[in-house]
């Protein structure tokens, strides 16, 4: 028996679900707006996707500079997307997203200082891409640059794999409300909100030092939009990094 396609509608439970994630949406902002902290990772969210947002308004006919606007769509999309997860109750995919975010960030990074891996990454195939480019490689190439040797940026890579990307008995603990078996569904935690909103700042602070080196010089509307960000990233600093500098 098949079903009449003229009685279809837009299912019921959907609409339902949509109503639960709109309801959560409301009390997350106001756990937030009650709290600095948390309102500080937020702001600094918002300021680095509006620099994404005006970056990627920069006509230029640099194959390049395109590619890395390219990845600042990639960026937004990923902060954007988080933040809808997050305060419709879904931390766990939220933090899915922040992952790729963080993957791609690393990738910038990569180009801010080696422009010539822009063209190649550019005109690699896939083949070329894996073996120079892949996320191992990156990470490790950042490390020797920066003469890193604790390799915080694979600890970073490897929480969020861990918790939420990969199907694992940790991850379980991202379906489970303090104090409750894991469920499905979205639901409000206050302590995941906390930390995947923590994350997301961090986050946030790495995209928007990163796509401000890219901001051609000449460009005063990249420039003042770049100086809102360094002032949300400033105050985000000196609460959560009083004595350091931008985190990697």
């Amino acid at each position: 028996m098949r079903l009449d396609e003229a009685e279809l509608k837009f299912p019921a439970n959907l609409h339902r679900l949509h109503e639960s994630e709109e309801f959560l949406y409301e009390k997350a902002v106001g756990l937030i707006e009650a709290d600095p902290r948390l309102l500080l990772h937020a702001t600094v969210v918002e300021q680095a996707m509006d620099l994404l947002d005006t970056f990627r308004q920069f006509h230029t006919h640099d194959e390049d500079l395109k590619v890395i606007q390219m990845l600042g769509l990639r960026l937004f999309n990923a902060l954007a997307s988080s933040a809808r997860l997050l305060l419709g109750g879904y931390a766990q995919t939220s933090a899915f997203v922040l992952r790729d975010g963080l993957e791609t960030v690393f990738l910038l990074d990569f180009f801010r200082t080696n422009r010539a891996a822009i063209t190649a990454w550019r005109n690699a195939d896939k083949n070329a891409r894996l073996k120079n480019f892949r996320p191992v490689k990156v990470r490790e190439a950042l490390d020797q640059r920066d003469g890193f040797t604790t390799k915080k940026r694979e600890e970073m890579y490897s929480i969020f794999s861990e918790l939420a990307v990969h199907a694992s008995m940790a991850s379980v603990t991202m379906l489970r409300p303090t104090g409750m078996d894991a469920r499905n569904g979205p639901f409000l935690d206050p302590t995941a909100l906390d930390a995947v909103l923590s994350e997301a700042g961090r986050l946030a602070v790495q995209v928007g030092e990163t796509i401000g080196s890219f901001l051609p010089s000449e460009w005063d509307r990249g420039k003042t939009t770049y100086l809102d960000f360094h002032a949300a990233k400033l105050s985000w600093l000196s609460e959560f990094y009083p004595t350091k500098t931008a985190p990697r």
